[in-house]
């Protein structure tokens, strides 16, 4: 069979010889169920197999210096291998059922809170800044670490300063800008990890995301399970998401619950400074895919009552693991006593919406930040439940089928017995697209109102 020779061909080293032979149709088929003569005509099939690639190759050597019986002896020492290689996987063990979910991941050896998070005597930092010194610090202490995509390259340096001077720091082979194709872009730190470098790669708004999905979910995300964890996709991948001063249909998506339906990679959406530096660190000795989504409105705070997203900046030892939530307003011993009190889970644009409409209720409203959306912090969401019996969770996408619909059902069936009233959801109106008219981005958006609003029902039940 020709493809033998193909085969022996490329591990006797000549691949030289091989050529990419475009626009030949396929002379077999897909399944076996379906024949090729029943659909293709005999001369449909004849004039075919004009293009064939097999004896085309074998042409190709005997004209550039191999004698027939050296390429049939190759034919036949691959048949014989390729046979012996096939009987031995018919032959081994029917795996065992209990290793079905192994491989998924490669164990992450990022597991504590470490490094100085709040050092003495800074100033605080935007948010931009503090993901642009991550994103430096990685660079400077790891040679194989590049960084690349859509306009992060020397002139620009990010649509959102997000890579401002890197590529003049480290060079246009380390950081530099990709041609605007996200399946590219996220396609290509396959081949990167495989020659041993760890990219860090960007899309420039979370609406461009879905021409990358097809490798981050056919090819990415099922790298480590189909290998056995032998080729698991060390990258992050950084995605500016969400709405805020018009951005209209094109830039002010959110996305996460299409990428939390993906099994295989790590999700962030971290809410201020300190969290998107500790977290990019984490991402990046993680050894699995990470999707960082972050909020374009709290990157310099300009969105009023997002001022608490600039924080000090953490030392450069300073790393956050996933899965990790945090409390960022506690209830009031005596609210929670008497049953005055409440939680909303949320994330990103969502902690300052809720802050801002606790202001209202005093000691009545614990705030949990997810920080990660996978993987969830679901022990710290369960007993902050089962402490108040009310619950309210809190997205800026559409609401409808999302992830925090999603949470609130695990939540419903997790803290069942605790609950003294149904899990309430806040999240955008079920719109194809966000608005460009600043007032309707607005209608169709949570604020601070319509949270405080919420709260109000939620503990006069």
């Amino acid at each position: 069979m020709w493809w033998c020779l193909i085969a022996g061909v490329m591990r006797y080293q000549l691949r030289r010889l091989l050529w990419l032979i475009g626009d030949i149709h396929a002379l077999g088929h897909h399944t076996s169920g379906v024949r090729k003569e029943w659909y293709r005509t005999p001369e449909d099939l004849a004039k075919h197999a004009l293009d064939d690639p097999g004896p085309k190759l074998r042409d190709l050597l005997l004209q550039n210096g191999f004698t027939g019986a050296q390429l049939d002896k190759i034919e036949e020492e691959e048949r014989i291998y390729i046979q012996s290689e096939f009987d031995a996987a018919v032959a081994s063990p029917e795996p065992d059922p209990a290793t079905v979910s192994q491989h998924v991941y490669v164990l992450t050896p990022v597991t504590e809170e470490k490094g100085n998070r709040c050092p003495q005597g800074r100033e605080k930092v935007v948010m931009v800044d503090a993901a642009l010194h991550a994103v430096e610090e990685i660079l400077q202490d790891h040679p194989e670490a590049l960084f690349y995509g859509q306009d992060v390259g020397k002139r620009l340096g990010g649509v959102f300063r997000e890579a401002a001077t890197l590529a003049d720091k480290f060079g246009d082979n380390r950081v530099f800008n990709m041609a605007i194709q996200e399946a590219y872009i996220v396609g290509s730190t396959i081949g990167m990890n495989a020659v041993g470098l760890k990219p860090i790669v960007e899309v420039q708004f979370a609406d461009y995301i879905y021409p990358g999905l097809n490798q981050l979910v056919t090819e990415i995300s099922k790298s480590c399970y189909l290998s056995c964890g032998k080729f698991p996709i060390s990258m992050i991948l950084r995605v500016p998401i969400g709405a805020y001063g018009g951005g209209g249909p094109y830039h002010s998506g959110s996305v996460e619950s299409t990428l939390a339906t993906i099994k295989g990679i790590k999700i962030a959406y971290p809410s201020n400074a300190a969290d998107i530096k500790g977290l990019i660190k984490a991402a990046y000795y993680d050894g699995n895919p990470v999707v960082m989504l972050e909020h374009k409105g709290l990157y310099w705070s300009k969105v009023p009552g997002t001022e608490e997203a600039k924080t000090i900046e953490p030392d450069r030892d300073y790393i956050l693991p996933f899965g990790k939530g945090a409390v960022v307003l506690e209830a009031s011993e005596e609210a929670i006593d008497n049953g005055q009190s409440l939680c909303i889970i949320t994330y990103g644009m969502g902690v300052y919406w809720a802050k801002n409409a606790a202001k209202q209720y005093p000691g009545s409203v614990e705030i949990i930040d997810i920080r990660t959306i996978y993987p969830l912090d679901e022990a710290l969401i369960y007993n902050t439940v089962k402490k108040h019996g009310k619950c309210i969770v809190l997205t800026e996408e559409q609401l409808r089928n999302s992830f925090c619909e999603a949470v609130a059902g695990r939540i419903a069936q997790n803290c069942f017995k605790f609950l003294d009233a149904p899990v309430q959801t806040i999240g955008a109106l079920d719109l194809p697209a966000v608005p460009m008219n600043m007032g309707l981005e607005a209608a169709m958006l949570p604020n601070a109102d319509k949270v405080a609003e919420k709260i109000g029902e939620l503990l006069r039940w």
